[in-house]
């Protein structure tokens, strides 16, 4: 696991990894180990939040989706995403999330690192929820329903079976062909042999019996796709899908029966299933429990949930994560992305015309004329 505080070189040339570079990662590594790593970055990270300079992500929204930038920041490193989520797309024959970020040097602005982060995102993603049912689920939880099968379904999947000994997964999405999908790339995949997947013809079918419930449904709306009477005592909830103003995917009564946890408050009053609920509403910021500050589940029969929009350090650790473990695995290239100047305060010298006389030419003559 890179530390924090691990060195960073000064490139003119940051590192690029394409997706086929952080998919050569995976496979170098395993899947199971580069979750892992991915985790336990996202956990020191959390440790030390009150190291970064946090700002909420800035967001532009249009009738057919979202775009994003998720800036973040500690003393040595700097880094931001770009993001989007548009719903429709896939009709269109393009992702429904595509994102890209940028890992930079605090102390100079050079930036070190530009990677693409739609299956970075994913990873992350499916980390952060293991990260927080540890610390919130019952140690004992082995059935999961997942709800919404679509790009990230198989990566929260298979994080929870490696991460948290999840046997069982009972699977519903409005798309029976998105569960179709899914159950033939697990089943194709030696890492998910040991797990079971149960196909459910309802949300309610798959929840029952369920220790935790996952909803990651994609569609921009004001959903209520896990109610109260789903509800069993010890259940833990982790709502992924509802993750900026105007989508959400629990109602309000389940927030209400269960101890409510997010990353960073101000940000998921605006984005999350809590904007359901009144400002006064009382959630605890997940780090504090990671810490020690404060305990997270109370007893073996609490209803717990993990209010996850997704936040800048999560990407933060991921990008961190990936510009360590690609050097040591001498993965990606340098891209030409910064000028290259033999005086760096002469920019124009990019533009210069090949028979001009060069500056230090003109600064001879002026020097030999007096």
């Amino acid at each position: 696991m890179p530390s924090p505080n691990t060195p960073l070189s000064h490139h003119t040339n940051p590192l690029f990894l394409s997706p086929q570079d952080v998919a050569a990662l995976i496979s170098r590594q395993g899947f199971a180990t580069t979750l892992q790593g991915l985790a336990a970055c996202i956990h020191q990270d959390f440790l030390r939040w009150n190291s970064f300079d946090k700002a909420p992500r800035v967001a532009s929204h249009s009738v057919d989706g979202v775009i994003e930038l998720m800036p973040i920041a500690d003393a040595s490193r700097y880094a931001f995403k770009y993001v989007n989520g548009h719903p429709k797309n896939t009709s269109q024959g393009l992702p429904t999330v595509m994102a890209f970020g940028v890992l930079a040097d605090v102390a100079t602005g050079a930036p070190l690192l530009l990677s693409e982060m739609t299956l970075t995102t994913a990873l992350r993603t499916a980390a952060t929820s293991v990260v927080a049912a540890r610390a919130l689920a019952r140690p004992d939880s082995r059935v999961m329903a997942l709800i919404g099968n679509g790009a990230q379904s198989e990566f929260q999947a298979l994080a929870f079976h490696h991460l948290l000994d999840i046997e069982e997964i009972r699977l519903y999405d409005i798309d029976p062909q998105a569960t179709a999908k899914l159950m033939a790339n697990l089943r194709a995949n030696p890492d998910a042999a040991g797990l079971r997947l149960m196909p459910c013809a309802s949300v309610r079918e798959a929840v029952r019996g369920a220790d935790i419930v996952t909803t990651i449904t994609a569609d921009k709306t004001n959903a209520a796709i896990i109610t109260a009477d789903m509800l069993a005592p010890g259940m833990h909830i982790n709502g992924v899908g509802g993750d900026c103003p105007g989508k959400t995917e629990i109602h309000a009564d389940v927030l209400r029966a269960a101890k409510v946890f997010v990353e960073f408050e101000p940000q998921t009053r605006i984005e999350g299933d809590l904007q359901h609920l009144p400002a006064d509403f009382a959630v605890t910021e997940l780090w504090r429990v990671l810490s020690g500050q404060t305990v997270g589940r109370d007893n073996t029969t609490q209803i717990t949930m993990f209010d996850s929009v997704g936040f800048a350090m999560e990407d933060f650790s991921a990008l961190r994560y990936l510009y360590a473990q690609a050097q040591a695995l001498q993965l990606g290239a340098p891209i030409a992305l910064m000028a290259q100047l033999s005086d760096p305060k002469d920019l124009y010298q990019l533009i210069r015309p090949v028979a001009a006389v060069p500056l230090r030419s003109v600064a001879a003559a002026v020097t030999e004329a007096f």
